[in-house]
């Protein structure tokens, strides 16, 4: 054991760790809390919701994070609780109406799957996503931005609590034709190994670091022992510090876990932990401070990241509380996002004028070391497309927006307008401002071969 892991390890002594206890739709109610503060109506309709959307907490979650006396209107709680608003009137009706009449299983999974087709359950064209390698599609392999390259492993396909948000939801409803999936790492050295642009692997999911050591290390391992000089950084997608941190601490392999990505940033090769924090509540406890200490004397860079939604963190007091906290915890902001035009949209749904006026108003809360975050961006088709502001030409409003990144990545950084449009909450919602019919990059973008 390596002195520094050594130091680590006695120092997380003092962190107490309860027994990882997980809860689905089906033991829910055993959650002591749930009967001493919902109502029949509000588990009703967690049951009801849960039937279509994921649903899955811990005992982290339950006891460390909720603050149950603030229940319904707790954050955390609507994080990862079903709310009854989170389905259309008409999507909830049928659901409620299957239940009802107490369907055959295999009846009430066709009613919740054709709920789930029409929420929209692979935005921004993922399908188009997937590259081939020698005329083989690979499921588990999204490359839609030239650098950047997302794999999907087949042993991370879901979380320790999930997000009610959550752009993913379709990896964790049982419907295998929506899964990208893939265990076939020697497919991934290869596809890097063929497209030397790449310079950046993000691990996703699902959260890779539901995986034990032993499973992550057979994917990390290739990667480190092949010849692949393009690759520079390897990227981890997680929400496990948010929910979980005790992986990092006083799980059996969380000293494993550690030396896994110490070995990484001795290789030569950046790890970038992509931290996904919501509210300012994920970063209170003394169990998420001591994981992500122990994470940064790893040599890891910890980068956090989350959608603006409404009723979780749709307040300029919550964001700069957030990229306050995160740095003095040593991490760097990274991204604030808009909601995915996906799942429960309609529920978290912040406009992009709100947005804009929130990220300008925490903006201007922080210091210059917080201001490496960036945002408000959408995750559109057509690649990252950031709000920069509200303002004016000849006397007439308008948005300007920038891409971040793209499917062409010549249209990176090239401001371009829309009319204001104070309703719109996504891309697909705004016009060209001018003359011109279409968006400078629309014409390209449709005669792209995978669209």
């Amino acid at each position: 054991m390596g002195l520094r892991i050594l130091d680590r390890v006695i120092n997380s002594m003092d962190i107490s760790a309860p027994k990882f206890q997980v809860y689905s739709l089906n033991n829910f109610l055993k959650i002591p809390q749930v009967e001493r503060y919902l109502s029949k109506e509000q588990i009703r309709n967690i049951q009801t919701v849960g039937n279509v959307l994921p649903f899955k907490v811990n005992n982290y979650v339950i006891d460390e994070l909720i603050d149950w006396e603030n229940v319904p209107n707790d954050p955390i709680f609507k994080l990862t609780f079903p709310q009854v608003e989170m389905l259309s009137k008409p999507h909830y009706s049928k659901m409620e109406s299957a239940l009802m009449q107490e369907l055959p299983r295999a009846e009430l999974k066709k009613v919740a799957n054709d709920i789930r087709l029409e929420l929209n359950p692979h935005p921004a064209g993922q399908k188009s996503n997937i590259p081939e390698l020698d005329g083989d599609k690979l499921t588990g392999i999204q490359h839609k931005y030239r650098e950047t390259l997302l794999f999907f492993p087949s042993n991370s396909q879901t979380c320790h609590a999930y997000c009610t948000f959550c752009f993913r939801w379709p990896q964790f409803v049982g419907m295998d034709e929506l899964k990208f999936a893939m265990k076939e790492t020697d497919l991934l050295v290869k596809y890097l190994q063929r497209n030397p642009e790449v310079t950046d692997v993000l691990f996703t999911g699902g959260d890779p670091m539901i995986m034990k050591t032993n499973k992550f290390e057979q994917y990390i391992n290739p990667l480190l022992e092949s010849e692949i000089p393009n690759l520079q950084t390897i990227r981890i997608g997680s929400k496990a510090l948010g929910y979980w941190p005790y992986r990092f601490i006083t799980d059996n392999d969380a000293d494993d876990m550690l030396r896994l990505f110490e070995r990484v940033t001795k290789s030569g090769k950046q790890l970038a932990f992509m931290a996904h924090f919501n509210n300012v509540q994920e970063l209170r406890t003394p169990a998420v401070e001591r994981a992500m200490q122990r994470i940064i004397d790893t040599g890891a860079v910890i980068r956090t990241q989350s959608p603006i939604m409404n009723h979780i963190n749709n307040s300029a007091e919550d964001w700069a509380q957030m990229w306050r906290k995160q740095v003095k915890l040593g991490a760097i902001p990274y991204y604030m996002f808009m909601a995915r035009d996906t799942g429960a949209q309609d529920y978290f749904a912040v406009s992009i004028e709100e947005a804009w006026n929130v990220f300008k108003s925490a903006y201007n809360q922080v210091s210059g070391i917080a201001r490496t975050v960036r945002g408000p961006s959408m995750s559109a088709a057509p690649g990252k497309v950031q709000i920069l502001g509200i303002n004016e030409i000849n006397g007439e409003k308008v948005m300007v927006l920038r891409f971040l990144q793209g499917r062409n990545p010549d249209w990176v950084a090239r401001p371009f307008f829309a009319k204001y449009n104070p309703e719109a909450i996504w891309l697909d919602d705004l016009e060209p401002f001018g003359d011109e019919e279409h968006f400078f990059f629309e014409k390209e973008y449709a005669e792209m071969p995978f669209v």
